[in-house]
């Protein structure tokens, strides 16, 4: 009963803490555009996120003609579960689930994302949501890859599947002076993972009029886009976690965590969008490549370390 209160107040929080990201982001655009963000409801705009949910969950849902109405409709709320369901795997010392293999669970509903994806643009009967999906599901999987060829190079590391574990082994030295080129991939394919710029060809407005979720409307939309924003979250927890000293039971940490989601919002206000096939070839002749010979590398230091102690 504890284990499911604390894990609804968790969720609840990452809930909140989405909306304020929205407000943050929106602020952050506007100041590096020389303009202001949201600044007229609530003070300094501190109400804009709610007025925002109104708006969005009080709008007309339209249902495309001919679309898979009940796939259509369920893809986004699916999508939301999936990347809040995440969150479950965040280590605590207290009594919230913290299980041994949470980097199993966490590869493994990360990469139930695409689904979702896909089943949305497939659902949606657009040409243009189709395209989305299909340059979703390729870049998502293409980085889904090297996401856990670098995790198996920090997990021969600690010797540890639990999450938990990261913060024991960053006492002293934090990972990030260990492996620096290990976690500048990490950070990029995360920015990859969650379809975000330079990588938001899943959504190219340019080209797609948004992607795979143009046909969505009212709290559709709104479900795609909490779901997107709490991937960024999870993200920049695990990126404090790995490499970032990860002492969860430090405010320091959560100071980490609100840079690194800056550093999302930093990223999309700077970067113009990267090609499409310079993408695919990062993703296949340059992380891949690296990633596997970081594994080779960490594991023979391993084995030298448990020959010289042995």
């Amino acid at each position: 009963m504890l284990v499911m209160v604390t894990s609804l107040i968790l969720l609840i929080c990452v809930l909140v803490g989405v909306a304020f990201l929205t407000l943050l982001e929106r602020k952050v655009l506007g100041y590096i555009q020389i303009r202001k963000g949201p600044n007229k409801v609530g003070f300094i705009g501190i109400l804009q996120p709610f007025s925002d949910a109104i708006k969005l969950f009080t709008k007309e849902q339209t249902l495309p003609f001919m679309s898979n109405f009940n796939i259509y409709y369920f893809s986004p709320v699916l999508n939301l579960l999936i990347s809040l369901f995440l969150w479950i795997s965040m280590p605590f010392m207290s009594v919230l689930v913290s299980f041994n293999y949470s980097v199993l669970f966490f590869l493994s509903i990360a990469s139930l994302g695409v689904y979702t994806v896909m089943l949305a643009g497939w659902s949606s009967n657009s040409n243009y949501a189709m395209l989305g999906g299909l340059r979703s599901v390729a870049q998502t999987i293409s980085y889904e890859v090297s996401l856990s060829l670098i995790f198996m190079s920090f997990i021969f590391l600690i010797m540890s599947m639990n999450l938990l574990d990261f913060t024991k082994y960053q006492n002293y030295i934090w990972f990030i002076f260990l492996s620096l080129p290990l976690c500048f991939m990490w950070v990029i394919s995360s920015l990859a993972e969650t379809n975000r710029t330079p990588f938001d060809f899943a959504e190219g407005e340019s080209e797609l009029v948004s992607g795979f979720n143009v046909e969505y409307s009212s709290g559709g939309f709104a479900f795609i886009f909490l779901a997107e924003y709490s991937s960024i979250l999870f993200m920049s927890m695990i990126c404090c976690l790995l490499f970032l000293g990860g002492n969860i039971v430090s405010w320091l940490f959560f100071v980490k965590l609100v840079f690194m989601s800056f550093f999302w919002i930093w990223v999309r206000g700077t970067l113009p969008r990267f090609r499409y096939d310079k993408l695919m070839y990062l993703a296949w002749k340059s992380f891949l490549p690296n990633s596997l010979n970081f594994i080779i590398f960490y594991f023979s230091m391993k084995m030298v370390v448990l020959i010289l102690l042995f």
